[in-house]
């Protein structure tokens, strides 16, 4: 008997290498393109999406269950509060059972073991919708989103401004994959934890100053200050980074033609001022759409391969 194949899965950005990466975004470029057209293919026709959800979504449920419904498949959602995995299942467990009729798994989560777990008891491609350590689909769509505006991030700087979060864990190892140089503000004491960056020390420079990282970066990039699971120190935070703000003034640091991103939910007046979310020109929410366009050409490499 012939061993099945194992599946590809994308837990952290790192499961593809540079050409791949690069191949994801032109593919999402053309995908967007053809589907803007009205001339979507039905590359999923007949396959399904399992959504796994233990952390609350709007835009992974969403670009999930709309790009698999516009390639021609169907996504199924499961939250853990009314699933068996809520009642204890154990996911090794779950993981052999539902790949055992899905075509592929989606999983936002909080701990990154659990994707892990669930991802080595699976036959079928699993995707990382977000842990506590990475944020992968969502590096795809800024990445997408800086190609289509901007061009190649290779020799660019980047500017992360706030929490060193799962986010900027991710935008660490994008720095690698896309050749770029990514400069860290955050306040004292919320630095990204050394595993995540001793292995891309060339590529990183942390400090606690917001002006010094934005000075000339060509795309300057935040996330909420208190993520999901951090609601008790929403008030603490808060104080903590008050002077961490992206505002028209710190932007004006930046290279003229600089971008900003958020991946949203964004809090206006907290992490960014409303001026730079709501300018005319803003890109934010093209990057949101951009998780559909990106995740559907991850899911159609994943299956391919």
């Amino acid at each position: 008997m012939v061993p099945a194949k194992a599946p590809r899965h994308f837990l952290t950005l790192n499961d593809v290498n540079k050409t791949e990466l690069n191949a994801i975004i032109q593919r999402a470029i053309e995908l967007k393109a053809l589907l803007r057209a009205g001339k979507a293919p039905e590359l999923l026709k007949d396959k399904v999406l399992a959504m796994i959800f233990e952390k609350n979504s709007t835009r992974t449920r969403v670009s999930f269950e709309s790009g698999v419904a516009k390639l021609g498949g169907q996504a199924i959602f499961l939250s853990t509060k009314d699933s068996q995995l809520g009642r204890g299942e154990p996911i090794e467990d779950a993981a052999r059972c539902i790949a055992s009729m899905v075509d592929m798994v989606m999983i936002r989560t909080y701990a990154h073991t659990t994707v892990q777990r669930f991802a080595e008891y699976s036959r079928v491609p699993v995707i990382n919708g977000l842990t506590d350590e990475y944020h992968p689909c969502q590096l795809l769509a800024d990445i997408q989103t800086y190609v289509e505006h901007r061009g190649s991030l290779a020799g660019k700087t980047v500017a992360w401004v706030g929490d060193g979060n799962n986010m900027c864990n991710t935008y660490i190892q994008a720095a690698e994959l896309c050749d770029f140089e990514i400069r860290i503000a955050t306040p004292k004491g919320f630095e990204p934890e050394d595993i995540y960056v001793t292995p891309y020390k060339k590529r990183v420079k942390i400090s606690n100053d917001p002006k010094k990282a934005v000075a000339s970066a060509d795309l300057v990039v935040t996330d909420t200050w208190a993520s999901m699971g951090q609601e008790d120190e929403k008030k603490q935070r808060e104080k903590i980074f008050s002077g961490y703000q992206v505002t028209k003034e710190l932007m004006s640091l930046a290279k003229p033609d600089a971008l900003f991103m958020h991946c949203l939910p964004a809090y206006r007046g907290k992490e960014v001022s409303a001026d730079v979310l709501d300018t005319p020109d803003s890109v934010v929410w093209e990057e949101a759409e951009n998780r559909m366009h990106a995740q559907n050409a991850l899911m159609e490499f994943l299956l391919a391969h």
